[in-house]
């Protein structure tokens, strides 16, 4: 018959058989202690969630929730503890990373996981470029880690930068890099982008740093098709700082380590950009040469964005050595080539020079649909860009005789171009100025001269070009 000592001496008795079963397990090689199943290693756990938190910029006590104290989580940290999996999908909620990882250093197997980022980038290969959209907008909204909010921004960033909205591409490949951890030269698909997303802003300073990061890389890996393609933007985004001196530099070293690459999309990259660098600097003939040579073994692949974008540069010299019809008729060529390839700043920038084209061959009403049309579309570019396209919709008003218009849209695109000085800011202070004078605003017109004289010092770029 128990009585009311029962109690007590039973818990005694089990504090005492408790006592003794530890120190006989402990002691006892046979009984081994039992292992978790859901972590690898607790070790391992403690190491890879305290690399996070800190990764996070974190302290225990800032991670720390209700259930979770900070001193929890450092003996979680030193191996001590094994966190449940709720905590563990909690704590990687607020790091941003997985559960999966946190517990045993491996993501899900993809076909275990929500298939949509997977189908986003499948969509975005084939240029699918609304389906792509909308689901990385999905995969974005759903994301539980930031590897999956970093890969669906890079998604968005790369639609951005097709649709021709570079400001909001670069934002989101920033973002997209920042979530991720990693360096851009790292990932030369998204320092394509993201190099050409700042030249496109008239930002060529990051442009060129990270080309020449980029470069560099590769030229470590010894991975030549990277190198190619990262030694002609480099050279391209010296060439659009007027540092030519440095991009024919990197040209030369770029034909040098590929000195016998027999691929014709790799000469007509570097006689590109040679005819570029000659035209920027005031040498037409070599730069048609080199411009017809790019075009010649563009024709020959199916690399139609391409071969589209030498029928604009040559388009362009030849509307510079004063020749509108040979220049329509070679944008004419190439005005097939671009649809359905091209982001709306580089058709933009086409058709700007079929405006250029038009109204110097009289065509004044077409001229004006397509310059309208082309500001327009640029104003998300660039002010360089921008600029230009104001300058042409006011020689359209200028040839249509309202000048009141021309004057006001000189003035807009003087105002762009100042940002970033240029041979075209000192021809639209000229057209300004000439303009004011015919108006009988001489005062005026001799206060913008002044202008044009403080800007002789940036004179000579061309119109920015998409590299091939």
């Amino acid at each position: 018959m128990l009585d009311e000592r029962t109690p007590d001496l039973l818990s005694k008795r089990e504090e005492n058989i408790s006592g003794r079963s530890r120190r006989s397990i402990r002691s006892d090689p046979a009984l081994p202690r039992r292992k978790s199943t859901h972590v690898d290693d607790p070790a391992a756990v403690g190491k890879r969630l305290r690399e996070a938190r800190e990764r996070a910029g974190l302290s225990q006590r800032q991670l720390s929730f209700e259930g979770c104290s900070p001193a929890y989580i450092s003996r979680i940290e030193a191996g001590e503890r094994i966190p449940s999996l709720q905590l563990l999908r909690e704590m990687g909620r607020r790091l941003g990373v997985s559960e999966d990882w946190l517990a045993t250093g491996l993501e899900s197997d993809v076909l275990a996981e929500d298939r949509t980022l997977l189908d986003a980038e499948i969509a975005l290969r084939f240029n699918e470029i609304e389906t792509a959209e909308r689901l990385y907008t999905q995969a974005l909204d759903a994301a539980t880690t930031n590897a999956e909010r970093s890969r669906a921004l890079s998604g968005l960033g790369q639609i951005a930068f097709e649709r021709g909205e570079p400001r909001r591409a670069a934002q989101q490949l920033e973002q997209a890099l920042t979530l991720s951890g990693t360096d851009a030269a790292e990932q030369p698909a998204i320092a394509d982008i993201l190099g050409r997303s700042y030249a496109m802003l008239d930002d060529l300073e990051p442009a060129i740093r990270l080309f020449r990061q980029s470069l560099e890389r590769a030229n470590q890996r010894k991975n030549s098709p990277e190198s190619v393609r990262f030694g002609v933007l480099l050279a391209n985004a010296y060439i659009d700082n007027n540092e030519f001196d440095d991009a024919e530099a990197v040209l030369k070293q770029t034909v040098e380590k590929a000195e016998n690459a027999r691929d014709p999309v790799f000469r007509a990259r570097i006689y590109w950009s040679l005819s570029r660098l000659h035209a920027l600097q005031g040498e037409a003939s070599p730069a048609m040469r080199y411009g017809r040579k790019a075009l010649e073994l563009l024709e020959l692949t199916e690399h139609t964005t391409y071969a589209a974008r030498a029928h604009q540069l040559l388009a362009h010299v030849e509307l510079d050595r004063g020749n509108p019809g040979e220049a329509l008729a070679l944008l004419d060529r190439g005005l097939p080539l671009i649809e359905g390839g091209w982001n709306q700043v580089e058709a933009a920038l086409f058709q700007l020079e079929r405006a250029r084209a038009l109204v110097r061959l009289g065509r004044r009403e077409e001229a004006g649909r397509l310059a309208s049309e082309s500001a327009r579309l640029l104003e998300e570019a660039g002010p360089t860009d921008a600029g230009r396209g104001q300058v042409v919709v006011g020689e359209v008003y200028e040839a249509l005789g309202e000048r009141d218009r021309a004057i006001e849209t000189y003035e807009r695109a003087a105002e762009l171009l100042s940002v970033s000085p240029s041979r075209y800011l000192l021809e639209v202070y000229g057209k300004l100025a000439d303009l004011l004078e015919a108006e009988g605003r001489k005062d005026d017109a001799l206060a913008v001269l002044k202008k044009a004289v403080g800007a002789q010092a940036g004179n000579g770029a061309l119109q920015r070009q998409s590299p091939v």
